[in-house]
Order: structure tokens, then C-alpha cells, then sequence
């Protein structure tokens, strides 16, 4: 899993690309948000265009990355999730948590 960082309009965008699985791939993505929220980055979007695979590990990340920024009044959405991540979120009843957006342009504009 890499994780790649950059800013469109005052919102941070993780571009998240390999397997967000149990051991690395959570690891790397843990790493990254809390660097963010560090750095007092309060609004990030997390896109996952090229996760090619996601398991319960990978969606227990994202819920505690959400978890997370809650605590410090930060907010996070989710970019281009793919068909498997979303049944996945929707068998675990998470849909609702996360904003999740197919257009990026969209998703930037709705943290004004």
C-alpha cells in the first residue's frame, strides 16, 4: 500500500493505492491520517480509486480514521469506493458513517 498526499482548496486528498489489508496496508494507512491530523489538518479525503482490495482490517481502519478525527473536531470522506468496499460498509451497516463521493470536485466542495 502506498499513500500519496496532496491538496486541492484546503482539503487534504490520501490517495490510497495497493491492498488496504491487515497488516501493511492498515499500518500505512494509520500512519498517514495521524500525520495529517498532527500536522492540524481538518479536512481530509481519503480516495480509494486504486484499492484494488479492501478487507475487514482495511474498513476497521477507516472507521477508526473517522473515530479519530471526530476527536479532534477533523472530518474525513471517502472517494471512489468501489462496488466490493461499499457492499462490504453496507453488510457491516456502515453506509450512513461515511460521506462518500464518485467526483472529486464534488467531494472538496462539500467541506465548505
Amino acid at each position: 500500500m502506498e499513500v500519496t498526499r496532496r491538496q486541492v482548496g484546503g482539503v487534504v486528498i490520501l490517495d490510497l493505492d495497493g491492498k488496504l489489508t491487515i497488516g501493511k496496508g492498515d499500518v500505512v494507512l494509520r500512519g498517514a491520517f495521524v500525520d495529517e491530523l498532527d500536522v492540524a489538518e481538518r479536512k481530509i479525503l481519503v480516495n480509494l480509486d486504486k484499492v484494488k482490495v479492501i478487507d475487514s482490517s482495511g474498513l476497521g481502519e477507516l472507521i477508526r480514521c473517522k473515530v479519530t478525527a471526530a476527536e479532534k473536531k477533523a472530518d474525513v470522506k471517502l472517494l471512489h469506493v468501489n462496488l466490493k468496499a461499499r457492499k462490504l460498509l453496507t453488510m457491516a451497516q456502515l453506509v450512513g458513517v461515511f460521506e462518500m463521493f464518485d467526483d472529486e470536485k464534488m467531494a472538496v466542495d462539500s467541506f465548505s
